[in-house]
Protein backbone atom coordinates (compact mmCIF):
# COMPACT_ATOMS: atom_id res chain seq x y z
CA UNK A 1 0.00 0.00 0.00
CA UNK A 2 1.40 3.55 -1.09
CA UNK A 3 1.72 6.51 1.39
CA UNK A 4 0.38 9.26 0.44
CA UNK A 5 2.13 12.70 0.90
CA UNK A 6 0.34 16.15 2.24
CA UNK A 7 0.74 18.55 0.56
CA UNK A 8 1.35 21.29 2.75
CA UNK A 9 -0.67 24.30 2.77
CA UNK A 10 -0.49 27.78 1.46
CA UNK A 11 -0.70 31.01 3.62
CA UNK A 12 -1.45 34.11 1.64
CA UNK A 13 -0.55 37.54 3.29
CA UNK A 14 -1.62 40.80 1.55
CA UNK A 15 0.05 43.97 2.62
CA UNK A 16 -0.11 47.27 1.73
CA UNK A 17 3.33 48.58 0.37
CA UNK A 18 2.82 52.14 -0.29
CA UNK A 19 -0.39 55.04 -0.19
CA UNK A 20 -0.72 58.00 -2.76
CA UNK A 21 -3.02 60.28 -1.28
CA UNK A 22 -3.55 64.17 -1.53
CA UNK A 23 -2.14 66.21 0.70
CA UNK A 24 -4.86 68.54 1.43
CA UNK A 25 -7.41 66.38 2.66
CA UNK A 26 -5.33 62.95 3.19
CA UNK A 27 -7.50 61.49 0.38
CA UNK A 28 -5.97 57.89 -0.44
CA UNK A 29 -6.35 57.66 -4.51
CA UNK A 30 -4.05 54.72 -4.95
CA UNK A 31 -2.92 51.54 -3.06
CA UNK A 32 0.03 49.64 -3.78
CA UNK A 33 -0.02 45.98 -2.45
CA UNK A 34 1.68 42.52 -2.27
CA UNK A 35 0.73 38.93 -1.77
CA UNK A 36 3.02 36.55 -0.27
CA UNK A 37 2.32 32.81 -0.63
CA UNK A 38 4.10 30.29 1.07
CA UNK A 39 3.99 26.92 2.13
CA UNK A 40 6.70 27.06 4.48
CA UNK A 41 9.05 25.42 1.93
CA UNK A 42 8.04 27.34 -1.48
CA UNK A 43 7.43 30.96 -1.86
CA UNK A 44 5.73 33.04 -4.87
CA UNK A 45 4.41 36.82 -4.62
CA UNK A 46 2.64 39.68 -6.85
CA UNK A 47 2.65 43.11 -6.87
CA UNK A 48 -0.46 45.60 -7.81
CA UNK A 49 -1.67 48.88 -7.55
CA UNK A 50 -5.39 49.93 -8.04
CA UNK A 51 -7.37 52.94 -7.61
CA UNK A 52 -9.68 54.24 -5.26
CA UNK A 53 -12.36 56.42 -5.46
CA UNK A 54 -13.15 59.51 -3.02
CA UNK A 55 -15.76 58.29 -0.23
CA UNK A 56 -19.03 60.27 0.32
CA UNK A 57 -19.61 61.96 3.52
CA UNK A 58 -16.78 62.23 6.52
CA UNK A 59 -12.84 60.40 5.37
CA UNK A 60 -10.83 58.48 8.04
CA UNK A 61 -7.93 60.77 8.69
CA UNK A 62 -5.15 59.80 6.90
CA UNK A 63 -3.08 59.09 10.31
CA UNK A 64 -5.94 56.69 11.39
CA UNK A 65 -5.69 54.24 8.69
CA UNK A 66 -4.95 50.82 9.48
CA UNK A 67 -3.33 47.99 7.39
CA UNK A 68 -6.30 46.23 7.77
CA UNK A 69 -8.98 48.66 7.23
CA UNK A 70 -6.72 49.51 3.66
CA UNK A 71 -6.54 45.96 2.46
CA UNK A 72 -9.80 45.21 3.09
CA UNK A 73 -10.30 48.36 0.94
CA UNK A 74 -7.58 46.54 -1.98
CA UNK A 75 -9.60 43.18 -1.53
CA UNK A 76 -13.07 44.93 -1.74
CA UNK A 77 -12.16 46.61 -4.96
CA UNK A 78 -10.80 43.81 -6.52
CA UNK A 79 -13.78 41.29 -5.86
CA UNK A 80 -13.49 37.96 -4.51
CA UNK A 81 -13.35 36.57 -8.54
CA UNK A 82 -10.04 38.29 -8.83
CA UNK A 83 -8.97 37.96 -4.91
CA UNK A 84 -9.04 34.24 -5.81
CA UNK A 85 -7.63 34.22 -9.12
CA UNK A 86 -4.44 35.92 -7.95
CA UNK A 87 -4.16 33.74 -4.88
CA UNK A 88 -4.59 30.48 -7.41
CA UNK A 89 -1.85 31.27 -9.92
CA UNK A 90 0.67 32.08 -6.86
CA UNK A 91 -0.45 28.88 -5.82
CA UNK A 92 0.37 27.42 -9.20
CA UNK A 93 4.15 28.83 -9.18
CA UNK A 94 4.61 26.89 -5.66
CA UNK A 95 3.13 23.65 -7.25
CA UNK A 96 5.38 24.55 -9.83
CA UNK A 97 8.39 24.62 -7.95
CA UNK A 98 7.54 21.76 -6.00
CA UNK A 99 7.06 20.10 -8.91
CA UNK A 100 8.51 21.20 -12.05
CA UNK A 101 7.24 20.37 -15.34
CA UNK A 102 10.06 21.63 -17.34
CA UNK A 103 13.96 21.09 -16.27
CA UNK A 104 17.30 21.66 -18.20
CA UNK A 105 20.42 19.50 -18.52
CA UNK A 106 22.05 17.28 -20.25
CA UNK A 107 22.20 13.35 -20.29
CA UNK A 108 25.62 12.06 -20.46
CA UNK A 109 26.63 14.73 -17.24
Amino acid sequence: MATKTATPTTTFTWSIAQLERETNDGYVYQAHYTIDATDGTYRAGAYGSIGLERPEGDMIPFADLTAELVTKWVKDKLGDEAVANVEVALQAQIAEQRAPSKAQGLPWQ
